[in-house]
């Protein structure tokens, strides 16, 4: 008999590659679900031989998930548990998980993380990019127009980007980012938590140049730099912190003189007061 909580869907996380990153609370959570509802079968076997575990398995993939997500509910509103895989890392992100998850959420169902491995976390704490904010995109699509029009959204997008991609649409992809992104910064992430792993960090061109080369192999984490701003030409900052210091001078407050000098020139008021601090700090 299940000594976890009946009519319950648990999200379990399972390994990228590592096994030795399957956590003792997920392994305790499939050896207690009544039935495990896997992406692949076949590789989620595998997972549950190595550690000893013998539980029903039901697919859950693309092209079934409609039905068989009917069936999963059907079995979880019943009173049966269920724990969610996907073939490596966080179920529901990126996958079709997503879709069972709005089923259950939207007939009340119980669920309930299992936290554990997910690429785009991992890759992005080695990216040595910004990671304070970011936004994941996910797989682009295999249309061309999608996804140039997917990329040509990201344009001004300012925060981090997270990318998956498969490894005969790499090349493709990193010249598809480069028309639309111009040759920002890009870390590269393959095989993560596995023997061959690797993180290359380079410019978008560097990319292109690398994988015309060296022919992709694994599976791909990109982080890309969001969009930054062009600086302001020294010039014009140089004549709105002249025009300020003038002012200044002239009895007028700093705050002041440098909106002033901001409306008249058209450089923002922050750019104007650090060149003003940085001087008096020499």
């Amino acid at each position: 008999m299940s000594t976890s909580e009946p009519g319950v869907l648990y999200l379990v996380a399972t390994p990228i590659g590592n096994l030795s990153d399957f956590s003792e609370r997920a392994r305790q959570v499939l050896c207690d679900a009544d039935f495990i509802a896997a992406e692949d079968t076949r590789i989620t076997r595998k997972l549950l031989t190595y550690f000893g575990i013998k539980k029903p398995l039901i697919s859950y993939y693309e092209h079934n998930r409609r039905n068989s997500g009917e069936n999963i509910l059907s079995r979880i509103l019943s009173g049966q548990t269920c724990a969610l895989v996907t073939d490596a890392g966080t179920p529901g992100i990126s996958d079709p998980g997503e879709d069972l998850v709005l089923l259950c959420a939207g007939s009340g169902i119980r669920m309930i993380a299992i936290p554990g491995p997910c690429a785009a976390v991992a890759a992005l704490s080695m990216s040595g990019l910004a990671a304070g904010r970011f936004t994941f995109e996910g797989f682009l699509s295999t249309s061309r127009k999608s996804r140039h029009e997917h990329l040509d959204e990201l344009k001004t997008e300012k925060r981090t980007m997270v990318f998956y991609e498969a490894p005969h649409k790499l090349l493709r992809t990193l010249k598809d980012m480069f028309e639309a992104f111009g040759n920002r910064r890009i870390s590269i992430s393959r095989e993560i938590t596995k023997i061959h792993e690797e993180t290359l960090r380079l410019t978008l061109n560097e990319a292109v140049d690398h994988f015309t080369s060296v022919p992709p192999r694994g599976e791909f984490v990109l982080i890309v730099e969001g969009h930054q701003p062009p600086d302001i030409p020294e010039a014009g900052i140089d004549e709105a912190v002249e025009k300020a210091e003038i002012s200044v001078k002239g009895g007028m407050t700093v705050k002041d003189a440098v909106k002033m000098a901001a409306e008249e020139t058209g450089v923002s008021k922050n750019a104007i007061y650090k060149k003003i601090i940085s001087k008096k700090d020499r």
